[in-house]
């Protein structure tokens, strides 16, 4: 290994693990005060483990590996880690990113808050019961909102109307 490789691959470790730093995830039970609530090990029994990483680790699941992606039927999409309903199919559309999007969530169904990890800001969704992470609300989704809330589907239950 010369010198020039040393340098490259130790500057782009340290980079890595900058990243890493910046970008550690919250959970879920240092936010705000919520109805729905249980203990991590509670959790943990509740959920499957990419629920619980999603849902109290604010993880996010690959693109396309939710079933939920491709599903526009008539329904509702509820918060898995409470059973709060939180969308409905007539809010539903195809955004071509991977993950279940929707331009506008249930009146009171999610709150929102800054998330400027992985160094870019973001706003994150999450559960207003539970405190759920759900996934991230941008600003290029279509009308009449404008916003496409990106979430993870399995954060989500689809029961049909």
């Amino acid at each position: 290994m010369t010198r020039r490789d040393w340098l490259r691959n130790t500057g782009l470790l340290a980079l890595a693990g900058g990243a890493a730093w910046l970008g550690a995830r919250r959970t879920a039970s240092g936010m705000d005060h919520f109805t729905v609530t249980h203990t991590d090990a509670e959790w943990r029994k509740l959920l499957t483990p990419d629920q619980y990483d999603v849902l109290r680790q604010q993880g996010t699941e690959a693109p396309e590996s939710s079933p939920l992606d491709h599903q526009f039927a008539k329904g509702r999409y509820d918060c898995a880690g409470c059973d709060l309903a939180l969308f409905t199919s007539d809010t539903k559309f195809d955004s071509g990113t991977g993950w279940p999007s929707f331009w506008k969530p249930l009146d009171g169904a999610v709150s929102t808050a800054s998330d400027d990890s992985l160094m870019m800001a973001r706003t994150e969704v999450h559960c207003s019961r539970c405190g759920g992470h759900l996934g991230h609300v941008f600003n290029d989704g279509p009308k009449p909102t404008g916003l496409r809330y990106c979430m993870n589907g399995v954060a989500l239950t689809f029961v049909p109307a």
